[in-house]
């Protein structure tokens, strides 16, 4: 009986930790002058709706690779979209010749570089891999 608890136990534990999603934060360069964005602000930028930040400065948005857990969790939350609906929404955009997609970086190391050496980019990565080369202006719960 306590092999059969401990086992439901056990699997309870692995089903609950593969639907637990870690915090992502979206990033920019420590210099920028502003010190947060709005989730639309964000959506704008990523969905080549604006290409400023708040003040005017060129916004360059970077994405982690296709499938990764942040990418997916981002777009779900902040772009309200899928990842097949993202990807069909840009495929629109570029084949309309009306916009080009968000280059992808990588994984949070990559995209995290990225940033840290360019005012211009803004990405995201998971919470646990911001220090203090990048700035923190908006989390994803």
């Amino acid at each position: 009986m306590k092999k059969f608890i401990t086992a439901v136990a056990a699997s309870l534990a692995l089903c609950m930790s593969v639907f637990t999603w870690a915090e992502v934060a979206v990033i920019v360069h420590p210099s920028a002058g502003f010190d947060s964005l709005t989730e639309d602000d964000i959506a704008r930028v990523f969905l080549g709706k604006s290409k400023s930040f708040p003040g005017g400065a060129q916004a360059v948005p970077i994405n982690q690779n296709e499938g990764s857990a942040a990418r997916d969790k981002f777009n779900e939350s902040v772009c309200k979209k899928n990842a097949s609906q993202y990807k069909a929404y840009w495929s629109q955009l570029v084949f309309t010749g009306k916009g080009t997609p968000p280059k992808d970086a990588g994984d949070d190391a990559a995209v995290k570089a990225l940033v840290a050496a360019n005012p211009n980019m803004i990405g995201y990565v998971d919470a646990s891999a911001v220090d203090a080369s990048v700035k923190v202006v908006f989390k994803v719960p």
